[in-house]
């Protein structure tokens, strides 16, 4: 899905090595996301109830990771270039201060279970699994001096052994009739795996030993990382606040109904912005916009064509599959998921360009003003979801998510578009322009043709384009792939 510089700028597309990098990345995501996959099915088909209070808990558990990594992992990246401080240092540092965050959004999440009035049960629920993801902050500090070094694939042998301990213990659990506090450890398993890996990694290398860092130097850190920390809190309140309201106007049922459709849209943009976009391309985009900012430009419109590509055809097939997809994943209890998906799959190319555009920002180093497109967004999400979920929680909670994310990638990929001419008018014509063929083909054949050709003829134009640029490869069409 990626496309880089043309060959011989900044020395040969050969160096970046992204699409092997993405590659490690990719497969251990892979097997997380299948064993992820099996145990949150299982667990939707055992009991509906059960499983909307899991991702009530998982959704607060994102936002104490937020509070938890307080954005160092985004400057951690540039600390960790520099000359003037050993790296060793940098990560005590960062790891000193992400543990003293992870104490006070433990507080913090008792304090707000509490004041949400829930049972005793859902308190013991939440505050385990939403520690155990925060928990995460910790480990994530020495993948990002992997990420640096462009060691993806080290990373990527430690997540899977992880993933394959947290969810088979998860399984284990469910099919020997567990309570849902003892299921509920498995995330508990999986950050503990990550974090032992990633310490062990961290020790092996000399020059990241990790050192208890000065008392002084704990607060330039932490100020550093101040900003980047609300512009990674902001989305994240924004993305799960609907489901919050959802509860109390609606139930956990309800939960469980929108969350088995966001999870799949939502898990294609994370799957781009956490392993293509900050994984890879940021580090690139931070080195690059001080010595080669056209380079920045080329790799920037590039990746943006495939982006939308990509987005064009997930967007279909969710929505058309919508029905299938579903009751075959979830069973038959799911229903309003299946006309949920087709409002919230529209997401899909909100979220892909506006990573793109947000850490191309970053990179520019104007952080300030993506967190002023991020609060606006944060403040049109909490007014649409006092005024409109309490009328229609199912419909109003989908519709949050649309509105909010496509005005704040209407702001970030606008912005980057003045600045980068991001999204180049020539390819994106002629993507519209197969799509427009595809959806003429669909309409002119849906009942006269069976449903699968009928969707393959659909996707057919656009799937051919992509190959095209794929085998030219020429700057005409802008698509060349590193290895």
């Amino acid at each position: 899905m990626l496309a880089a510089c043309p060959e011989g700028a900044a020395g040969g597309t050969g160096r970046y090595r992204i699409l092997r990098k993405f590659a490690y990345l990719l497969s251990a995501r892979w097997v997380r996301d299948a064993l992820q996959s099996v145990f949150f099915i299982y667990l939707a088909r055992h009991s509906t109830t059960t499983y909307g209070e899991f991702m009530l808990a998982l959704g607060l558990g994102s936002i104490l990771l937020l509070v938890s990594e307080f954005g160092l992992n985004l400057p951690l990246v540039t600390l960790l270039s520099r000359k003037d401080q050993a790296p060793g240092e940098v990560l005590g540092q960062v790891t000193v201060l992400k543990g003293l965050l992870l104490v006070l959004a433990t507080l913090g999440a008792l304090i707000f279970s509490r004041w949400q009035g829930y049972t005793p049960h859902l308190q013991q629920l939440l505050l385990l699994l939403a520690v155990a993801v925060a928990m995460e902050a910790l480990s994530n500090s020495f993948f990002v001096a992997l990420q640096v070094q462009g060691r993806q694939d080290l990373q990527s042998k430690i997540n899977a052994i992880a993933a394959a301990l947290g969810f088979g213990y998860g399984l284990i659990s469910l099919m020997l009739g567990a309570p849902p506090l003892a299921v509920a450890c498995f995330k508990l398993v999986e950050t503990l795996a990550n974090l032992t890996g990633g310490l062990w990694l961290a020790l092996s290398r000399p020059q990241f030993h990790p050192t208890w860092p000065p008392l002084r130097r704990l607060w330039p850190t932490l100020r550093l990382g101040g900003i980047f920390a609300l512009i990674q809190l902001t989305p994240t309140i924004y993305n799960k606040a609907n489901i919050f309201f959802l509860q109390r106007y609606a139930g956990a049922d309800a939960v469980a109904q929108y969350s088995v459709t966001f999870g799949l849209v939502e898990a294609v943009g994370t799957l781009v912005s956490s392993l293509l976009l900050q994984a890879i391309l940021y580090p690139l985009f931070v080195q690059l916009w001080e010595t080669n900012r056209d380079e920045v430009s080329r790799l920037a419109q590039n990746t943006a064509r495939w982006l939308l590509t990509a987005a064009m055809v997930v967007i279909f097939v969710l929505f058309i599959e919508s029905d299938r997809i579903i009751p075959l994943i979830f069973g038959p209890r799911y229903h309003d998921a299946v006309w949920l998906q087709k409002i919230l799959v529209f997401t899909v190319a909100f979220a892909f360009l506006h990573n793109l555009a947000a850490f191309l920002m970053i990179s520019m180093q104007l952080q300030r003003q993506l967190l002023a497109f991020y609060l606006a967004g944060l403040a049109v999400n909490l007014t649409w979801c006092a005024l409109v979920i309490p009328l229609t929680p199912l419909l109003g909670s989908a519709l949050a998510m649309v509105i909010t994310k496509g005005g704040v990638a209407a702001l970030t990929v606008g912005f980057c578009q003045w600045r980068l001419g991001l999204i180049p008018p020539k390819p994106t014509l002629r993507l519209a322009l197969t799509a427009l063929a595809g959806g003429l083909l669909y309409l002119a054949t849906t009942g006269r043709l069976p449903r699968e050709l009928v969707e393959a003829l659909a996707l057919a134009p656009t799937l051919g384009l992509a190959f095209y640029w794929w085998k030219s490869g020429s700057e005409a069409s802008g698509l060349r792939f590193p290895e």
